[in-house]
């Protein structure tokens, strides 16, 4: 039997459904029977409008209900009140591009007074049906499929409260354009050190999962003004290796990368444009591709191994001489030692690297060691 369907797969869409069924003050027995003719796939014609939601919906008759569902539409005051929560933070704005609603913007407009999610009265059904419920289970079944709507797009809740999202997107760049002048907010008053002490102190999160890839960018509706030289493709780029950053960062790569290490860096993506790449940052192709490979093998350690000979003290030297001698003679130069078509090199990280002759020059070999034996004989 495959699983029953739910409604609101993501927390704004199970946001929606938890407000219909415990806010909104709708007639508990009717919700489940909406339920089940949501789930039989009977709605058609699913429409979301500036504070208007319409749909055709079969029921025991051959001509489909007509649905008609209006919700409260904000005041221009509500609307300020909102969009001055949402252009607060660059990251409201860019979460909503993104798909997504953020937690605290959806909290911090309901305490502002200009909530997103319908309450009591909000919701002004009426249906072409003879049941005179509110809401009937034609009606009920059209909440419970805007929650997909929902689901698949947070600006719906904007939408339904009376601006669709290029009004909504066109107010937002305007508030955070340089020279607007904003409302001023009302001074926080803080707490006292009596009230901090006594309050509470909650327990520590759990730290997210660190997810299997970076996300996406946003992508931005309009191009930034041809003044800036910049275009929306070229911000779409930066925003996904800040991203790609940002998603290795947390996966241990450091954050204080040098120049030479983040071009390294960006090199060594699947999908990284080399010879662009090089030549923005004025290296030879074959270089970044070798920079790369070495970045992708050994991170910082290797690529600092491939380019930078330095002279360390004779012990780590003379060991690596002596773990190299079965291959033959054996020649030493600054932090490097070589052995026929095998060289290690000693980090300044106090590691060894594994470099190996190749047509194009001494090509990095894997991961580091901490002995040079472990890398003149990797099988044994």
């Amino acid at each position: 039997m495959p699983p029953r369907r739910t409604f609101g797969r993501t927390w704004w869409g199970r946001a929606w459904v938890e407000a219909l069924e415990q806010r909104a003050r709708l007639d508990p027995n009717r919700l489940p029977h909406g339920r089940t003719y949501a789930r039989k796939d009977t709605v058609r014609q699913l429409e979301v409008a500036p504070g208007k939601i319409t749909a055709r919906v079969r029921g025991s008759r051959p001509e489909p209900y007509r649905v008609t569902i209006r919700m409260r539409e904000f005041s221009p005051r509500e609307w300020d009140t909102l969009l001055d929560v949402a252009g607060r933070r660059m990251g409201h704005a860019a979460a909503l591009l993104d798909g997504e609603l953020p937690e605290e913007l959806a909290a911090q407009s309901r305490e502002a007074g200009a909530d997103l999610l319908p309450g009591p009265g909000d919701l002004r059904p009426r249906c072409s049906c003879p049941d005179s419920a509110n809401p009937c289970k034609h009606v009920a079944a059209v909440y419970y499929l805007v929650a997909d709507a929902v689901d698949a797009d947070p600006f719906v809740l904007f939408t339904l409260h009376g601006r669709p999202r290029e009004e909504v997107l066109s107010r937002l760049r305007e508030l955070r354009a340089p020279g607007v002048t904003k409302p001023a907010r009302p001074p926080d008053p803080g707490l006292t050190p009596k009230k901090a002490y006594a309050r509470r102190v909650a327990a520590v999160p759990p730290r997210p999962v660190v997810p299997d890839e970076p996300g996406p960018p946003a992508v931005l509706d309009l191009d930034p003004p041809a003044r800036t030289g910049w275009t929306s493709a070229g911000l779409t780029t930066l925003a996904a290796d800040a991203a790609s950053l940002a998603w290795e960062m947390l996966r241990g790569v450091p954050a204080d990368l040098t120049f030479e290490e983040d071009l390294a860096r960006r090199a060594a993506r699947p999908s990284a444009a080399i010879p662009e790449l090089a030549a923005a940052a004025g290296i030879a192709p074959a270089d970044l591709t070798a920079w790369a490979h070495a970045w992708r093998e050994a991170g910082r350690g290797g690529l600092a191994a491939l380019r930078e000979p330095w002279t360390p003290g004779p012990g780590p030297l003379a060991q690596a001489r002596a773990d190299l001698a079965e291959l033959g003679e054996t020649r030493v130069w600054r932090n490097r030692v070589t052995a026929g078509p095998l060289q290690l090199r000693y980090g300044r990280d106090h590691r060894w690297y594994r470099f190996v002759r190749t047509a194009g020059g001494w090509w990095l070999d894997g991961p580091s060691a901490e002995r040079p034996v472990e890398l003149a004989y990797p099988a044994s």
